[in-house]
């Protein structure tokens, strides 16, 4: 067993919550820039005592309409100024929030809405609206719909423009602040919460980490969903630390964004460093630079692991000039830094934007640990791990393999789910799953994992069991396992019943035929149905044999052996991302 922590930078005491940080940058710096919201197409400031009026505004309209301290607020957006507004006003008024993936199936929604009990639901679109409203019938507690896009946040600021400004109910730290869902090994989200205590802790600890890139002055674009909440506590950090805070609902204007933005850092998914990467080389081919790119992207690599040679250094001034400029141009020109989560970067893909001027500060956290628990920082980085743990967490790896942790910023549990809460949480510390190795200098790398939920390139926490139950249930269907992990998107090997594919008139070498696919397509776009776009099987193949338990594939039960199939199917699973 190994052991490392770090002491906290400052505790958080019971008096305090997350709304105090927008009042005091409201009367210590009225004028200072909060945020930089997008309107009619130009980026428009939001100064700190406009922010603080705006969330006092909507937090009397949540108020006034009946809400009480503790009762739950639902919110289902893209990224916007609003949910981070509406996000500060729901704590204002008391009451606690639970984002909701605007991708999210109506199954999921449903949910979500009936499990949190949420009295109130604030939705972005009518598309949105209309999902919520086809299923209010079953969920007695919504007593409210609000819809950004037809002006929630003017009606709710009517509402609650006869109320005293007192009439806010600031919480505790204790307090619950969110119920944020993800995916259980059941397929069924489980309600992670999260205390004001654990969101404070978090932040403090971000700022501790990245001191030069979290002050004032200094400004980040997040266009990561905010329902997720590694985005959500970046965001929350860069209030704490009175950095300027812009919103992309729409990542397929990023790069246009990002050039006019200008962030000083970007919080992202390894998934869109790698898209960074691609384009950037597709480009160079398109103009009969390729081969220039790929010698700029070996000296990158080998500036960030040794910068020391003159000789590197020279190769490297000319790689800057011809290519790796332009890498720091795409993000806007004024980008020093980025911090990375959600899913694990490859080294290469680190040491390539490292040597390009972008360090890439990746970490390690969970939702039940209100994101990032480990990182590296400014002041210390091992590529190839995810750092070491931020102020106020230790990290302990287990005799078996296994990373536990504890911290402030740990979850006290699930909502309505005693069972999980007591199975994740012993002795004060959180059972993760995942499977790693601290080293001398404190640096945690994680090797594997014990659970099975898939973890995509983009971030996106998969159950594959809700997905695999699915596609079986189809006559033609006999085993299904859906595979992702680290990948760009979700896949799915499947294997057919010989005994219906002879019924059929079909055989098992039947897997290219057309009409057999499209019937098993049927399977899929069922499965898919019960879960969000991110999630969905976007490709898969038919395999001529089953699983087998001579090959290790399967138990005696025919449970999937799953890290046996990846292994002896890896041909076939190349196929899938080829």
């Amino acid at each position: 067993m190994r052991e490392y922590g770090v002491p906290r930078t400052a505790a958080v005491t019971d008096a305090e919550n997350l709304t105090d940080m927008v009042w005091s940058n409201a009367d210590r710096f009225p004028d200072a820039v909060a945020v930089r919201r997008r309107l009619d197409g130009a980026w428009v400031d939001v100064t700190a005592a406009d922010f603080a009026a705006h969330v006092l505004a909507v937090a009397k309209g949540l108020v006034a309409a009946g809400l009480a301290p503790g009762d739950r607020v639902a919110l289902v957006s893209r990224t916007r100024y609003e949910w981070t507004l509406l996000d500060f006003a729901i704590w204002a008024a008391g009451c606690v929030t639970v984002p909701v993936y605007e991708t999210s199936s109506v199954e999921q929604v449903t949910w979500i809405l009936a499990d949190s009990g949420a009295r109130a639901v604030v939705v972005e679109t009518a598309a949105h609206r209309a999902v919520v409203e086809g299923v209010v019938d079953r969920l007695p507690e919504v007593d409210w719909i609000w819809q950004l896009d037809g002006s929630a946040v003017d009606e709710l600021t009517g509402l609650g423009a006869g109320l005293a400004d007192d009439a806010v109910r600031a919480p505790l730290a204790a307090d619950v602040a969110t119920l944020v869902y993800t995916s259980g090994t059941t397929g069924r989200p489980k309600g992670v919460v999260l205390t004001h205590r654990n969101l404070l802790a978090q932040a403090r600890a971000d700022l501790a980490a990245f001191p030069t890139l979290l002050r004032p002055g200094n400004s980040m674009l997040v266009f990561l969903p905010l329902a997720h909440v590694f985005a959500r506590t970046i965001a929350l950090a860069c209030v704490l630390g009175r950095t300027t805070l812009g919103h992309l609902p729409d990542v397929k204007t990023l790069t246009d964004d990002l050039r006019s933005f200008r962030p000083t850092f970007v919080v992202a998914v390894p998934r869109v460093f790698e898209k960074l990467h691609a384009t950037a080389r597709q480009r160079a081919a398109a103009n009969g630079l390729g081969q220039v790119f790929d010698v700029a992207e070996r000296v990158a690599v080998e500036y960030s692991r040794a910068p020391g040679s003159l000789l590197l250094l020279a190769k490297h001034v000319v790689a800057d000039r011809l290519v790796l400029a332009r890498i720091r141009a795409a993000l806007g020109g004024r980008c020093r830094a980025a911090i990375s989560g959600g899913a694990p970067l490859g080294e290469h893909l680190a040491h390539f934007f490292r040597g390009a001027g972008i360090p890439v500060y990746e970490g390690y956290g969970l939702t039940e640990t209100a994101a990032a628990i480990c990182v590296n920082t400014e002041a210390a980085t091992r590529v190839g791990t995810v750092g070491r743990p931020v102020a106020g967490a230790t990290a302990r790896v287990l005799d078996d393999g296994e990373v536990v942790l504890r911290g402030d910023m740990v979850s006290p549990g699930y909502w309505n789910n005693p069972a999980a809460t007591s199975d994740a949480l012993v002795d004060g510390w959180l059972h993760t799953g995942d499977l790693g190795a601290i080293d001398d200098d404190g640096f945690l790398r994680i090797t594997g994992r014990k659970k099975e939920i898939i973890v995509t390139a983009g971030g996106k926490n998969v159950a594959p069991g809700v997905l695999e139950d699915a596609v079986r249930r189809h006559p033609l269907v006999s085993q299904c396992l859906v595979v992702g992990d680290r990948q760009p998107y979700i896949a799915a090997l499947i294997t057919l019943d010989h005994d219906e594919l002879n019924a059929r008139g079909w055989s098992r070498l039947s897997t290219d035929d057309p009409g057999l696919r499209a019937e098993v397509r049927k399977a899929v776009d069922a499965a898919n149905a019960l879960v969000s776009r991110a999630e969905g099987i976007r490709r898969f193949v038919l395999l001529r044999d089953d699983f087998t338990e001579s090959a290790g594939e399967v138990t005696p039960s025919l449970k999937l052996r799953r890290e046996a199939i990846l292994k002896t199917r890896a041909a076939e699973v190349t196929t899938l991302y080829s």
